[in-house]
């Protein structure tokens, strides 16, 4: 039953408790003023969620963080809330990255250095990241600080919305260079699904058309998806005498960081900017030399803030992006109502990992 109240609330959590094993757990939750329940209706699935159910993680990392639930990446509706600002029913999209000055109750001045606006919002000291040390989507009921659940426009269907996380990473990526942006000539390495999403965030957001956009992947069935960029295979692209970038997006990650990030180097004209969104479980060796003779800018890119979904779900409303988005999602999306359901659509994007993201229906 819908209502709105001030109580707990029970959840049914589908915690990872070691790699490959689910297990479904009652959770009752505390609903405090400024907070609101949330059904989980879809979520996707990241690679960060294959790393943990896989053990790819290291010992040390599951034996911190497990029990958990995991996924980040979803959208819900409001079940329940105190808050005048969202309406019981309403679908939003949930931000995963939770302020620390909101679920500690604080002033922004009290928080850190990230909340004070010194550095970037996104790397707040004191926040809490779904399925990442704190209980993810992977819930029957979701209580989340009310400004986290952003309400989805009436124009965005579901399937849509629930890119909106990976959209938004991509897009804080942007956002450094965004200045930039209306002249330069850039590049993009991966041909996955974070490749494809940044591409057309830097396409639909920022304008950046075909003449000005390259991509760089290893598989050219993965590349022809990328109609509104120029492509080309790293196997057969020479780097060094080949035209060259102002800016150089690394999202490959895993073992071909390396070489990605050093293509990019290459690439990269003097003073150029390497924007890393990669993720490795191991050290990448990198060209300093190269680094420093061009005077290259490095800079990391992580998560996202609530204000890169409010812009880019404004961004999703038009019909255009929506069709590239499209692209990305499968035929069929996996119903989940259990446990099992999740460790099973779990495994099999472990063994098969698609290009096309892995979507959960969820039917509590």
């Amino acid at each position: 039953m819908l209502h709105s109240r001030i109580g707990n609330v029970q959840s049914r959590t589908l915690r990872l408790t070691k790699p490959s094993e689910i297990e479904e757990l009652l959770i009752e939750r505390p609903l405090r003023r400024g907070y609101v329940a949330i059904e989980p209706t879809m979520a996707s699935i990241c690679h960060a969620d294959l790393r943990y159910f896989g053990g790819m993680r290291k010992p040390e990392v599951l034996a911190k963080k497990l029990p958990m639930a995991l996924l980040h990446e979803g959208i819900g509706r409001v079940v329940e809330t105190n808050e005048t600002k969202l309406t019981v029913g309403q679908r939003v999209v949930i931000v995963p990255n939770l302020p620390g000055y909101l679920l500690h109750e604080l002033e922004r001045e009290q928080c850190c250095p990230a909340c004070r606006n010194e550095i970037e919002d996104n790397y707040c000291y004191r926040s809490e990241f779904l399925g990442s040390g704190t209980d993810g989507i992977a819930q029957s009921r979701l209580v989340l600080p009310e400004p986290c659940a952003i309400p989805i426009p009436p124009s965005v269907p579901d399937e849509i919305a629930v890119l909106t996380e990976l959209c938004s990473v991509s897009y804080r990526a942007a956002r450094s260079v965004s200045h930039l942006l209306n002249r330069a000539k850039v590049a993009v390495f991966g041909d996955g699904p974070v490749g494809y999403l940044t591409a057309a965030i830097l396409h639909h957001a920022f304008g950046v058309d075909s003449d000005r956009l390259m991509v760089f992947g290893a598989i050219q069935e993965k590349l022809d998806q990328f109609s509104f960029a120029e492509t080309h295979m790293v196997q057969t692209y020479d780097f060094h005498s080949g035209e060259k970038a102002d800016i150089v997006f690394e999202c490959t990650g895993g073992r071909f960081s390396e070489s990605a990030v050093n293509q990019g180097i290459n690439l990269l004209k003097p003073g150029g900017h390497l924007i890393a969104m990669g993720v490795s479980e191991e050290l990448v060796p990198i060209n300093t030399r190269d680094v420093l003779e061009k005077g290259i800018t490095i800079h990391g890119s992580s998560r996202s803030s609530i204000q890169d979904f409010q812009d880019v779900l404004q961004v999703m409303k038009r019909q255009e992006c929506q069709d590239t988005l499209r692209r990305l999602l499968p035929g069929k999306f996996t119903e989940v109502s259990k446990a099992e359901d999740l460790a099973g659509a779990l495994e099999s994007a472990l063994s098969h990992r698609d290009w096309k993201k892995t979507i959960l229906d969820f039917h509590w």
